[in-house]
């Protein structure tokens, strides 16, 4: 990991990290809750319970936090893998009704706590084209 991506890693990696921790023991009323706003933005995850859900998303933020806070995982892994999860939440966004204003990308009240996960992908894309930029000048 370069120096100049720890404190963007470090800030956002904390962040996943904590999220994953308050998801491990969700289960009942609130993982079905969160399990049907995903659902609505992506049918595919309806193959899953929403306790199982909530475990997921729980080890996979863990996970991602994880990778973002450690030295040793390269910034492109690290950052393909916010990328991906930034997108997902984007999509969660784009696709909930009631998030945006009518024909319109401007979020709602209710929607502006989805709509700034927009940073993760650009974080992301930043990690992401600084290790592919930085690795072809020493080729």
């Amino acid at each position: 990991m370069k120096l100049t991506h720890a404190p963007l890693r470090v800030a956002i990696g904390a962040f996943i990290l904590n999220s994953g921790l308050s998801k491990r023991s969700l289960e009942g009323e609130a993982a079905a809750g969160m399990h049907g706003m995903a659902v609505g933005a992506i049918p595919q995850l309806q193959q899953f319970a929403p306790d199982q859900f909530a475990k997921l998303l729980s080890r996979a933020e863990l996970a991602l936090g994880a990778a973002l806070l450690v030295p040793f995982v390269p910034s492109l892994l690290a950052g393909a893998g916010l990328t991906a999860f930034g997108a997902g939440l984007v999509q969660l966004y784009l696709k909930t009704p009631g998030m945006r204003e009518q024909n319109s990308l401007r979020p709602t009240q209710a929607g502006i706590g989805l709509a700034k996960d927009v940073w993760l992908v650009g974080a992301g894309l930043t990690l992401v084209l600084d290790a592919l930029t930085h690795r072809r000048k020493h080729i």
